[in-house]
Parts: structure tokens; sequence; C-alpha cells
């Protein structure tokens, strides 16, 4: 798909996807989030509100961003 000599990055880098790397990348995605909720919940306390309210924004912004 060339527009003008421009090709999306999008599609020339799913030219070598394979198996291997969709299982680094979802292990990736699985650490993030491990990461992420502890991250979430402690930012809330800090900011006054309870761990609920910050693994709730968590989870919505990351839906958003993915």
């Amino acid at each position: 798909m060339k527009l003008l000599g421009y090709a999306p990055v999008f599609w020339t880098s799913l030219r070598g996807y394979n198996k291997e790397n969709l299982s680094a990348d979802v292990m990736a995605g699985v650490i993030v989030g491990i990461v992420a909720l502890p991250l979430a919940i402690a930012f809330a306390i800090a900011s006054g509100v309870s761990p609920e309210k910050g693994i709730i924004t968590a989870v919505i912004a990351g839906f958003i961003i993915s």
C-alpha cells in the first residue's frame, strides 16, 4: 500500500511479525499491566481519593490509549 512513495510503518513492520513476536508482545503487556495497577493505586492514594478510583481510571485510560 504505497501512496506517492509513502508506506505506513504499520504495514512494513507486519511483514516479519510471527508467533514469537506475538508472545513477546503479550508478555510485555501483562508485565506492564501488573506494574501499572499498583502505581495507579498509589497515585489515587496520593491524590486523596480511594484506591478503587485509581484502578478504574487506569483501566479506562489503558483502553483509550491502546
